[in-house]
């Protein structure tokens, strides 16, 4: 007699399988943590009877106030500070090895000089930024539980506002613009997924599958358009990054600019680039052209399919240190324990994530410069929605990352898009030009995002949620607390068991992100 086995169950996606797993271990995580939060809130209360009308404050009862803030404001200085100037480090020594200097890497003075390594008031400025918005912000939450003798979601959303005066550590108002602009778009996914949540409202479209790649494209599309057609939108740093990652010259773009708003080419400085890149010989520039041809956008090969393989391959080289440098001592400063368990694994997970994130970069580069050489190819006439069009397909290129990455990705180069059209919309004085607008929209959002981590938390991108508790409010979310309670030893139990297997199990998922930590130019490297 022949038995049939029992059906096998059906298949299931092991990668998100494990990350709604480690999605329950951390909504598990944090809750007990908050039955530790109320444990201390209740002890201090009995332990200041005679504050019976005051809220206890969410800190040690043995640790004062001002200790706490000014504790909270010096970790998330050094924590900052350390970031920007480990990254600094690690893109001077890429310098120096890709000049086969390897001898200097070992010189301190070639490695860390002021001259070749100026990154000390950035990243000063970057750490003000981060301590005094946790210090104040820390301090102003004390004093508002002692003088409204209450705990209410309007202190953290009134602390968070002032805190976010912190924003005026940075000089550059585009940074601080471009910063302002990404806490809208956070803000905005909190508030959707609170009213999603509450069946209150539901985007049309939200649950495509590819819902984030569109976004993206769409972003990126404007993005490109904006660096093109309309370069003073964007900020100069990111430019600059734009312009050095991509392999058309900037006087090709201005002649560019110019062809299609019918304006006279600059043919000096058009000819001055052709003789520099050993095209002298070229005697066909004319003042009004209707395009400028691929001879004068690549002059050093005439196969367009030769070019564009050049510049994939160029950009990955010039990018992978820059991703490599962002990915891999963001994650060592900030979780040193577990490099210091496994600094080999960390390093090749480092590596496998710079990859991945390089190749996506040069096949966007890649896509851009085919996209306006098979236009030429097929029209005479340039037009500057092509642009456009160019960068919208070029995002497609945000398939070769993982999933998980690409809304992170979408809402990095989001704000950019904003940005730009924030600026064009001033500059045909559609919208006012009101000065430091961007430090009260900065303060504004800083108050929202404090309201919605400690109300409604599961609103927030994990990652988001994540680093803002590493950096801003890593006392609230790491306290130490005075009794051994049952959660705690629940709590300590969890991270033993779950660590080993989650480490094992997440390995093509765990490697530290750079588009976590993506900053689009290094200045003074």
């Amino acid at each position: 007699m022949v038995t049939s086995s029992p059906p096998s169950p059906p298949h299931l996606d092991n990668s998100d399988a494990e990350r709604r797993l480690h999605e329950a271990e951390e909504r598990l995580r944090e809750a007990i943590e908050e039955l530790q939060r109320r444990q201390r809130r209740a002890a201090a209360h009995a332990h200041h009877q005679h504050h019976l009308d005051c809220p206890p404050c969410d800190h040690s009862p043995d640790e004062s106030c001002v200790a706490h803030a000014i504790g909270n404001l010096c970790q998330s200085f050094l924590l900052s500070y350390g970031v920007r100037v480990g990254i600094g480090i690690l893109l001077r020594a890429f310098k120096l090895a890709r000049g086969h200097s390897y001898s200097s890497l070992l010189d301190l003075k070639q490695l860390v000089s002021e001259k070749d390594l100026i990154v000390r008031e950035e990243a000063c400025r970057i750490g003000l930024l981060f301590g005094g918005f946790t210090g104040s912000y820390h301090a102003l939450r004390c004093l508002l539980r002692k003088l409204r003798k209450k705990e209410a979601p309007s202190n953290a959303i009134l602390a968070g506002s002032v805190a976010g005066f912190s924003i005026l550590a940075l000089n550059d108002s585009s940074r601080r613009r471009t910063l302002a602009l990404y806490l809208l778009v956070r803000l905005a996914q909190c508030a959707y997924n609170s009213a999603k949540s509450k069946n209150k409202f539901h985007l049309w479209g939200s649950h495509w599958r590819h819902g984030d790649s569109l976004l993206f494209a769409i972003a990126c599309a404007q993005v490109m358009y904006a660096f093109v057609m309309r370069p003073e939108s964007l900020p100069k740093s990111y430019q600059d990054f734009i312009q050095k990652t991509g392999p058309v010259a900037e006087p090709v773009y201005k002649a560019v600019r110019d062809s299609c708003r019918g304006h006279p080419v600059d043919i000096l400085s058009l000819s001055a680039y052709l003789s520099k890149r050993g095209k002298s010989d070229y005697s066909k520039l004319e003042e009004f052209p209707s395009i400028i041809p691929c001879s004068i956008i690549h002059p050093g090969t005439n196969s367009c399919l030769s070019h564009n393989a050049k510049a994939t391959s160029a950009t990955f080289k010039k990018t992978f240190p820059l991703y490599f440098s962002l990915t891999f001592v963001p994650f060592v400063v900030l979780h040193l324990q577990k490099f210091t368990d496994a600094p080999f694994r960390t390093f090749w997970l480092a590596v496998k994530g710079a990859v991945r994130s390089t190749a996506f970069l040069s096949a966007f580069v890649g896509i851009f410069q085919a996209v306006i050489c098979l236009h030429r190819k097929v029209a005479s006439k340039d037009h500057k929605l092509v642009y456009w069009i160019a960068g919208g397909l070029s995002a497609l290129s945000v398939l070769l990352e993982k999933k998980g990455r690409r809304g992170e990705l979408a809402l990095y180069v989001l704000p950019r898009a904003g940005d730009s059209l924030w600026c064009i919309l001033v500059n045909r004085h559609l919208l006012p030009d009101i000065k430091n607008a961007e430090v009260f929209l900065f303060s504004m959002c800083m108050g929202g995002m404090m309201y919605y981590l400690e109300y409604e938390p599961e609103t927030m991108a994990p990652f988001l949620r994540g680093l803002i508790r590493r950096f801003l409010a890593s006392r609230i979310s790491n306290p130490s607390p005075p009794n051994r309670t049952a959660s705690y030893t629940y709590l300590q139990a969890l991270d033993g068991m779950t660590k080993p297997k989650l480490e094992e199990r997440r390995d093509s998922e765990s490697e530290p992100s750079s588009e976590k930590y993506n900053l689009e130019s290094i200045p003074g490297l």
